[in-house]
């Protein structure tokens, strides 16, 4: 019995001592590499997801602002020509009401990004040309004897494009002074809306 017992002693003495395998250490440092890497990843997305933000906030003002100017200055172009004196009274009302919003939102662009005011090449390009066109088509109604209904019905839709534009430009920015402005435009534009939207040549 007692041999029998030396024997297992030996035989647990000679046993080899597991050794960790190669593979799995690496298995683990690998795993620490992929998780540092999805981190690194998820950090990137959410860093662009925020300038991004930034990025396409900072273009609808822009583009928001370059709109009302055109559409303020297409206005102080063709409204002596209008024949209409309510659609006249309607279009000073507009013009009041873009005017003031430009004032209040280049403060505002000016405060806001003071360092970076450069408006994109293609943004300008693309508003020049809304405006080309515009002129293009109240120019032809006036020489056609049909201004007032051209007119009116471009300044209903030139308004509806405005305010899809600030209610754009509300969801996305979280300044309540931009909002401040945007809301009272917004509210503004949309009491003078049905005054274009249903103008007749008949009344």
């Amino acid at each position: 019995m007692e041999g029998q017992e030396y024997l297992n002693q030996i035989s647990a003495e000679n046993r080899p001592v597991k050794k960790p395998r190669v593979g799995d250490f690496a298995l683990k440092i690998l795993k620490v590499i992929l998780i540092g890497i999805v981190g690194v990843i998820i950090v990137l997305i959410i860093n662009s997801i925020i300038t991004g933000a930034r990025s396409s906030e900072k273009e609808l003002n822009f583009k928001l602002q370059l709109h009302i100017d055109n559409t303020a200055e297409v206005i102080s172009n063709y409204q002596s020509d209008v024949k209409s004196s309510n659609l006249r009274s309607s279009s000073a009302s507009l013009y009041s009401v873009l005017s003031n919003t430009s004032r209040e939102l280049t403060n505002y662009l000016d405060e806001r990004y003071e360092k970076n005011k450069n408006v994109d090449k293609n943004l300008k390009e693309e508003a020049k040309t809304a405006k080309d066109e515009l002129e293009v088509e109240l120019f032809e109604a006036k020489i056609n004897g049909n201004l007032d209904r051209i007119y009116a019905h471009k300044m209903a839709y030139e308004i509806s494009l405005i305010m899809n534009e600030e209610t754009k430009l509300i969801k996305t920015t979280g300044n309540d002074t931009l909002k401040g402005i945007l809301e009272a435009s917004y509210g503004s534009l949309e009491n003078l809306y049905n005054n274009f939207n249903n103008f007749s040549e008949a009344k």
